[in-house]
């Protein structure tokens, strides 16, 4: 009976003992698991309370807020810090006088209602969704023709809110803005083009603007669209516009630009240039080859019109005279004044009379005597004699005076005639052209590209 006994309590014992050992598992693994299971839930409980902080905040400050109002109203103007971030311009278009300019504009306010308390959430960053919910600036581009925000994938907008209400507002926009150009220098000239802006609505006692410390940024100039164009730098201003609305504070940027020569120097100048040096070919052609000067002449002539019509095409339709203008314009009057060189060399030739008869007798004698007369080159139903000088133009008249500016008989070199007229060789104006046009045309490049590149 007692062996019985003893063996039952001994069973009791050993399961006493492996339920102990259990729990004790049961109570380790249950310790861990609420370890983990809290970690775990301290772990979603930080983001949660930043989401529900800041829905709460958000929630606080909209309650009573009336978007239509600005800041202090009624008190005291409010303060629009500006600065533009500048992503890229161009191109510029001289036919339609304006540029397209690519920026980042970003406007601070303080908004006194929007001041909120969190000792975690000193910033609030918002997306788009929030800007139609409290009180943006009126802000307008006075100069633009037409802008476009950017809102692919989203609307590039940015929103930020501090604690002691102080408002970052930036939006990416596209603007097609004017600028009246200049162009009596064109193709050397040099513009500020403006982009201006200010409150539509509000005058200068409820909204002052203020350039931001680093008012204005520009990226990299490598991507900008400046084809014809090098970028000189830039400068902003602010003015007081007076307007029978009120006073309004006016903000604007010039960017200035100074044109590149090469694409007109390339299509205009350099072909401007080598139809004016042919057309001095024909004074090297002679004077009997009437068909191959006069085709050269006209050639040259139909050649500079079409250039001056080409180089007019790339400027809009200003009245006054360009610099493009004026040397087309010279260069044309260079070919046509080659072409009528010709033309009174020919007409001269061909006009002269037949000497009088004494000096017919004069040559008959010299024939006679032995000296070989000089050549006689026929011409249309009259000679051209080559005795007393070689082109001879008018007889000489009683009292030894010649009736027309050149004289060109040996009578008459002396007496009345040589007061206020030249003794001219028509048969030498080519020599004197081979002279006269290059270096006039010389001149005239000297001035010009002096006057216009350096004065």
């Amino acid at each position: 009976m007692d062996g019985k006994m003893t063996i039952k309590f001994a069973i009791i014992f050993f399961i006493l003992l492996l339920d102990q050992g259990a729990s004790c598992d049961l109570l380790e693994y249950g310790a861990d698991d609420e370890d983990h299971h809290h970690a775990t839930v301290n772990q979603m409980l930080v983001p949660r309370s930043h989401q529900e902080d800041a829905t709460l905040i958000l929630n606080n400050l909209l309650k009573e807020y009336d978007k239509n109002l600005r800041p202090d109203i009624g008190v005291k103007p409010t303060i629009v810090d500006v600065g533009i971030y500048v992503n890229s311009i161009g191109p510029v278009s001289s036919m339609d006088m304006e540029y397209q300019i690519d920026i980042i504009f970003a406007q601070t306010w303080v908004d006194t209602r929007l001041r909120y308390n969190s000792s975690t959430m000193k910033t609030l960053t918002l997306n788009s969704n929030m800007v139609g919910l409290i009180w943006l600036p009126d802000t307008i581009f006075r100069n633009s023709k037409n802008a476009d925000s950017h809102w692919i994938t989203t609307p590039n907008q940015l929103l930020r809110i501090k604690t002691n209400g102080k408002i970052l507002y930036t939006l990416r926009m596209t603007i097609n803005a004017e600028c009246q150009l200049q162009l009596h220098n064109f193709p050397m000239d040099e513009h500020s083009c403006p982009l201006v802006f200010s409150s539509y609505g509000y005058p200068r006692d409820e909204i002052v603007y203020k350039w931001d410390r680093n008012s204005v940024q520009t990226s990299d100039q490598k991507y900008w669209r400046l084809y014809q164009f090098d970028f000189m730098g830039l400068r902003n201003t602010t003015d007081v516009l007076r307007t029978t609305a009120g006073d309004y504070v006016v903000m604007t940027v010039y960017f200035d630009l100074s044109r590149r020569m090469g694409y007109f120097t390339i299509q205009t100048y350099i072909p401007c240039i080598l139809t004016v040096v042919l057309s001095w070919v024909s004074f090297w052609i002679k004077s009997d080859a009437t068909p191959a000067r006069t085709a050269l002449g006209i050639t040259t002539v139909l050649t500079m019109t079409t250039l001056s019509t080409v180089a007019r095409n790339s400027l809009p339709r200003v009245s006054y005279v360009t610099a493009m203008d004026l040397f087309v314009t010279v260069c044309f009057l260079f070919v046509f004044a080659a072409m009528i060189e010709y033309a009174m060399l020919n007409y001269y030739s061909y006009s002269i009379p037949k000497p009088p008869a004494k000096m017919q007798k004069m040559a008959y004698s010299s024939f006679k005597i032995g000296h070989a007369p000089r050549p006689m080159m026929p011409m249309g139903h009259s000679l051209l004699w080559h005795d007393y000088e070689d082109n001879c133009m008018n007889e000489c008249l009683d009292g030894k005076d010649c009736a027309s500016f050149f004289c060109c008989y040996e009578e008459c070199k002396e007496g009345g005639w040589r007061r206020g007229r030249i003794h001219v060789n028509i048969g030498e104006l080519d020599t004197y052209s081979r002279v006269f046009f290059p270096t006039s045309f010389l001149l005239f490049n000297i001035v010009y590209w002096v006057s216009y590149l350096y004065l």
